[in-house]
């Protein structure tokens, strides 16, 4: 029994560290590149019918990446699936600087946006897969919280470019993604492959491999014997709640944030498109930061937290919508209190649609959450493309009203899978 108490103590090793950087980093440039579509919107004249065609860009091409590397991830491994989205990366990257007509920016985003949606996909599976059991949570958390500096990174590129040549800011926000680009291949270059993934494929040599090159016998003996001690026995949860729940917040996260911080602007507001992403992520990148206490805290009590005070704030900016539209002020101050709880809530639902799934489809079933909730996003941009703005406002509000029904539906129905619970206990698998 000593022995074990002793073992259970995990460790945080310069592999763990690396590997938080390679998702932290992976997520943020997810992030830089779905915002571009936003941005390209001001690169050459379109018509309405092409600018929604450019904004409803970036989540199709993310899904079509989602689709395809989640399978992937789960048929050849976490880290081969990383090395061929970085390289799509690089092509991309290249391409956009070149681009100089319409035809070209949809070609060089779809490479870009198809290699983050399968980044993305992976690194929410190999995250969990990965991290030492009493800093699972917390690191996820953080790591998804680059997506807001990615954001803000990109509009911060935007503003500061913005009075020069279209030229110059297509040249800025490419070299911004090959600078981030070369540090992502240092970091997983030094990162294993998910030893659960391989041990769950048979493949024990190599797994034994990776864990005396990157961890030591001793420390993941530790790691193992942490997580036994913080499985717990949990009712079983069905597979239809599990789907419900990560869809219909997914979904709450995907299209209720892009309405109000990617196509809002565009749409509504073009001279405070970068500004308004600017603001949406430099708050949520800033209220991100209670994700050092996430594995002290209740996911599902989170869930509700976040989709709950969203939705409220949702109503109070409907309700609205005649002083803010002539009092920018008023305006800033409630997207500042929005995206407060916007972030509680897409933090949240994000380390959840991951962590429910048993390792061998992780990859799959994550991918058919994200593929089916931002694909019916991509309804939405279309859907409310002719709204006036007090419909378009009403109709953001329906969108967290669903994103709350799912979390209440977790909350009552679902298992707790924070509080520094194990991956085994929130997959439902059984500790090896």
């Amino acid at each position: 029994m000593e022995t074990g108490q002793a073992a259970a103590v995990e460790s945080w090793t310069r592999t763990d560290s690396w590997a938080f950087w390679s998702f932290g980093l992976g997520m943020l440039l997810e992030a830089y590149i779905f915002g571009m579509a936003s941005i390209a919107t001001g690169w050459v004249s379109m018509p309405p019918s092409l600018r929604s065609l450019l904004l409803a860009w970036a989540p199709i091409w993310l899904i079509i990446g989602i689709m395809v590397a989640g399978p992937l991830a789960d048929r050849i491994g976490r880290k081969n699936t990383f090395y061929t989205t970085m390289a799509l990366y690089g092509v991309g990257a290249v391409g956009i600087v070149f681009s100089y007509t319409y035809v070209l920016i949809l070609v060089f985003l779809a490479v870009l946006l198809f290699a983050a949606g399968g980044e993305m996909n992976t690194i929410m599976a190999a995250s969990h897969e990965m991290m030492p059991t009493r800093h699972r949570s917390k690191t996820m958390f953080l790591e998804l919280n680059f997506i807001n500096l990615g954001g803000f990174l990109l509009a911060a590129v935007s503003l500061l470019s913005i009075y020069n040549s279209v030229s110059f800011q297509r040249g800025m926000v490419a070299a911004t993604i090959v600078v981030v680009l070369f540090v992502l291949l240092l970091a997983r270059s030094r990162t294993p492959e998910s030893i659960r993934w391989l041990q769950r494929k048979g493949l024990a040599d190599r797994a034994q491999s990776e864990i005396e090159r990157f961890y030591g016998t001793q420390e993941y003996e530790a790691r193992q014997a942490a997580v036994r001690q913080s499985s717990v026995a949990v009712r079983r949860t069905g597979i239809g709640l599990r789907l419900f729940v990560t869809i219909t917040t997914a979904f709450a996260g995907a299209a209720g944030f892009g309405l109000m911080t990617y196509v809002l602007g565009p749409t509504y507001f073009k001279n405070l498109t970068a500004m308004i992403l600017l603001v949406a992520t430099g708050v949520g990148f800033v209220s991100g930061f209670f994700g050092f206490w996430a594995d002290r805290l209740s996911r599902k009590a989170l869930l509700v937290l976040g989709y709950g005070g969203t939705a409220l704030v949702t109503l109070v900016i409907f309700l609205t919508t005649a002083q803010w539209t002539k009092d920018l002020a008023f305006f800033w101050i409630l997207l500042v209190v929005l995206n407060v709880f916007v972030n509680i809530s897409y933090l949240t639902e994000d380390t959840l649609k991951s962590e429910v799934w048993p390792t061998e489809i992780r990859g799959t079933y994550t991918a058919v959450v994200r593929f089916v909730s931002i694909g019916l996003y991509i309804v939405t941009i279309y859907m409310t493309q002719n709204y006036g703005l007090n419909q378009y406002m009403l109709f953001n509000l329906i969108v967290w009203v669903i994103g709350l029904a799912g979390a209440v539906a977790w909350y009552y129905g679902g298992i707790e899978t924070g509080k520094g619970v194990s991956l085994e206990t929130a997959s439902g698998e059984e500790s090896k």
